[in-house]
């Protein structure tokens, strides 16, 4: 039988966010058995957990990030979206296993340093996912503690075929050159995420599989519709990039003569195990119908602002009723896994989307992304995301002397505007300390980061004759791809209008 805990002498966000009482919770065997005042728990003899001058917060929840973008922090300055795909072959290539344990760790550690203890994973293998990669990737979340959802990137299209005219725009050698990042045909991808699927072995409540056609315009039909059926059969969530970019969004209408949302619908893609990342370049029709399929969006403002993909319409999607989470975005693409900061740009974001504040998007609404309904959308088997009786146990402890807390305000707006995951001193997850007092409980994360270092440095090397390759194609895939850019398209997502520009 395991022994109960006592988290004596925090004060816990309410549900709600409307106050933080001093109260002190009540754990057995990971989950959350009661919550009382500190005078209800005077007489309780178990395994005391100090929480003086602590708030006490549920673990945010990372709607959508990438593990092995880990590795590529700081690598590229004003890169549009396709840009970094341009760069990917690099940026994520010739990785071995112990590159790909590294660089899910490195990620899975720097989110519990920031309050983060559950996240979707979008992770890159190539040429196709393995069950010993994705293995390996689920047990670097595990060792540091941390809840996942891995979903590994499938596509049968290099970026070089999917985007209208670009591999007939590039001159020769490049065409050529580019053409050696071909991926494999979709049936072996199939197969091997079919094995992937039927091999998983790690605790759901822990790691759970997913599936993520990385970007619908890099998939055939054929292959989406086949990862369509291994979702439903295998009971897993589908994530895709949906509508991130003015590029992806032209491209879809010259390709099918239809949006990107209206595409997948016809193929009966969407439905309550789909997550789309970004929703950026959606319409009113495409939103209606992510909302009638009880679809969900996982928004990522950071990375938005960072490759200037634009602003998503996110108070239209909750008003529609589609439940929206907040996603840190791979380190490659928005620098960090800090939560705290991607929560206070979900709500600033919003303000220069629309004049009116009512529809801004609020603290309240933001930091419910981060938590109950980024819990929602990775659909792990077990309540996390809040604290409340029978939830599990998963805790962040704030220093409350910490200048971001100071004075005590508001709660819920002091989280969302003014704290940046340095008061963070604790995380619990599962009802173990995984952080305590700043330092990892479970692995040696000194050691890790020299790891990290050395396979950077590693790396670079291996993938030099990549990067060479890609530098020379960057020109060429800026010009095509603005050139889409420029034509026009039913909806506005940017503050200029590139169509006049």
């Amino acid at each position: 039988m395991s022994e109960k805990i006592c988290v004596r002498g925090g004060r816990v966000l309410e549900p709600d966010g409307s106050s933080a009482p001093y109260r002190d919770l009540i754990i057995d065997d990971g989950t959350i058995v009661d919550i009382v005042s500190p005078e209800e728990s005077r007489g309780v003899t178990t395994q005391i957990v100090n929480a003086t001058d602590r708030l006490l917060i549920p673990g945010l929840v990372n709607a959508h990030t990438h593990g092995h973008g880990s590795l590529g922090r700081g690598m590229g300055d004003r890169w549009t979206l396709e840009l970094l795909l341009n760069a990917g072959p690099w940026l994520s290539g010739k990785r071995t296993m112990e590159h790909k344990y590294i660089a899910a760790a490195l990620n899975a550690a720097e989110m519990i340093l920031k309050g983060c203890t559950s996240a979707y994973d979008l992770y890159f293998e190539f040429p196709a996912p393995t069950p010993e990669g994705m293995g390996t990737v689920a047990q670097a979340y595990r060792d540091v503690g941390a809840r996942v959802v891995i979903a590994p990137m499938l596509a049968d299209m290099s970026l070089y075929e999917a985007v209208p005219g670009l591999m007939d725009s590039l001159p020769e050698p490049l065409r050529r050159q580019a053409g050696q990042f071909a991926l494999n045909p979709f049936e072996e991808t199939a197969a091997a995420c079919q094995t992937f699927l039927e091999s998983w072995t790690h605790p759901a409540d822990e790691a759970k599989p997913a599936l993520a056609p990385t970007i619908p315009l890099h998939c055939s039909d054929p292959f989406l519709e086949r990862c369509r059926d291994l979702a439903r059969a295998h009971g897993v969530g589908l994530h895709t990039h949906l509508a991130e970019s003015r590029t992806q969004a032209v491209s879809a209408l010259k390709r099918y003569g239809r949006t990107l949302t209206a595409h997948l619908d016809a193929l009966g893609v969407l439905g309550p195990n789909f997550t789309a990342a970004h929703g950026i370049w959606l319409d009113d029709d495409d939103i209606a119908r992510l909302a009638a399929n009880g679809c969900a969006v996982a928004h990522n403002p950071g990375s938005n602002l960072r490759l200037g993909t634009g602003v998503a319409p996110i108070r239209k999607l909750l008003d529609a009723g589609v439940r929206v989470g907040v996603g840190s975005d791979g380190t490659n693409s928005s620098d960090n896994q800090n939560m705290f900061e991607a929560v206070r740009l979900a709500a600033n974001v919003s303000r220069v989307a629309d004049v009116d504040p009512d529809r801004w998007v609020s603290a309240g609404e933001a930091l419910k992304m981060a938590t109950s309904e980024g819990a929602a959308i990775l659909d792990l088997a077990t309540a996390t995301g809040r604290i409340e009786i029978g939830a599990r146990a998963d805790i962040v402890f704030l220093d409350l002397d910490n200048i971001n807390l100071v004075p005590f305000n508001d709660p819920v707006n002091l989280l969302v505007y003014s704290e940046d995951a340095t008061s963070v001193k604790s995380v619990m997850v599962n009802g173990r300390m995984v952080l305590d007092n700043g330092r990892f409980t479970r692995f040696d994360c000194r050691s890790l980061v020299r790891r990290a270092q050395d396979a950077a440095e590693e790396l670079r090397a291996r993938t030099a004759e990549n990067r060479q390759i890609s530098a020379q194609l960057e020109r060429h895939v800026a010009k095509h791809c603005l050139c889409l850019c420029r034509e026009p398209y039913p909806v506005e997502r940017l503050i200029c209008d590139p169509v006049k520009e």
